[in-house]
């Protein structure tokens, strides 16, 4: 395999900057849904996909890939939600087999009233902390890595230009 190529200062910068914004964002936000709503950041992820369908409702499948969560992680926070009155699982009139996930009464008071919130708050951390340039060029960074990621997938599940999980642990400079 050839020698991995490690980054230099400024490709670091960007990473783990990007990675603790990143990580910061998810974790603030969360506080703040909690305390304000009792809502989880996840669970308002779950609550306002659903909430932006036709129905208030999808098949588990699309409900995943929208999330881009994994099919255990979806499982267990949908038999979270549903034991607390969020949601409910509707069995699929098209495939006896298959089930949709869809919004309560509950569940559609609770991302009505959590919204407005959420939204505040990723304009007054996120949105207005960057200019109109910095949110294009990020929006196009995002997209091209986006599609990076979806290209590898296509043809390989691991790539063999990207290190294996090992690799990438022992190549990680030290902190």
């Amino acid at each position: 395999m050839a020698e991995l190529k490690h980054m230099n200062d400024r490709e670091q910068r960007a990473w783990y900057g990007f990675l603790s914004m990143q990580e910061d964002i998810r974790r603030h936000m969360n506080r703040q849904l909690l305390t304000a709503t009792g809502l989880s950041l996840a669970d308002y992820a779950v609550l306002s996909t659903l909430a932006q369908t036709s129905d208030g409702s999808l098949r588990v499948f699309a409900l995943r890939d929208q999330l881009r969560w994994e099919k255990t992680r979806l499982t267990h926070q949908v038999s979270r939600m549903a034991a607390r009155g969020l949601l409910e699982r509707r069995s699929c009139a098209d495939d006896i087999r298959g089930n949709h996930i869809g919004l309560t009464q509950q569940g559609l008071t609770a991302v009505r009233e959590a919204t407005p919130l959420h939204l505040r708050y990723v304009r007054r951390i996120f949105l207005d902390v960057i200019g109109g340039h910095q949110l294009d060029a990020l929006a196009a960074a995002s997209a091209a890595v986006v599609q990076a990621l979806h290209d590898a997938m296509s043809t390989d599940p691991q790539p063999a230009h990207l290190p294996r999980a090992a690799e990438f642990r022992s190549a990680r400079p030290a902190a």
